[in-house]
């Protein structure tokens, strides 16, 4: 089992670095993460983590890459709805590195 240390405390996490409490996820360890993961966050960044944290409330699932392409095009516009834009983002996957970021579970359907 892999942590993550923060304000001096163990934040436990799976093998792969996804939290295994979604309740301990904040902001600042968000951007402790993304740094872990190689992925300077901007505005954009932002935008794509809280909109996978209002997914997860409301749909109690952490979606998959095409489901999350569809969902943020939906909202957001085709623009930012797209693989490009979102592999830009997050390189290792908009769904899995993202999510991680985000303090969520793996998506579902991702190897």
């Amino acid at each position: 089992m892999a942590a993550y240390t923060y304000n001096g405390k163990n934040i436990d996490a799976d093998e792969e670095g996804y939290l295994l409490n979604i309740n301990e996820w904040n902001e600042d360890l968000a951007g402790q993460i993304a740094k872990d993961e190689g992925v300077a966050m901007t505005s954009e960044h932002w935008e794509v983590v809280n909109f996978l944290r209002e997914y997860y409330s409301e749909y109690q699932i952490a979606p998959a890459v095409r489901v999350l392409t569809k969902a943020i095009g939906k909202k957001m516009g085709a623009d930012k709805g797209n693989n490009k834009y979102l592999y830009e983002l997050f390189p290792y996957g908009p769904a899995k590195q993202a999510c991680k970021i985000a303090g969520l579970p793996k998506p579902t359907g991702c190897v």
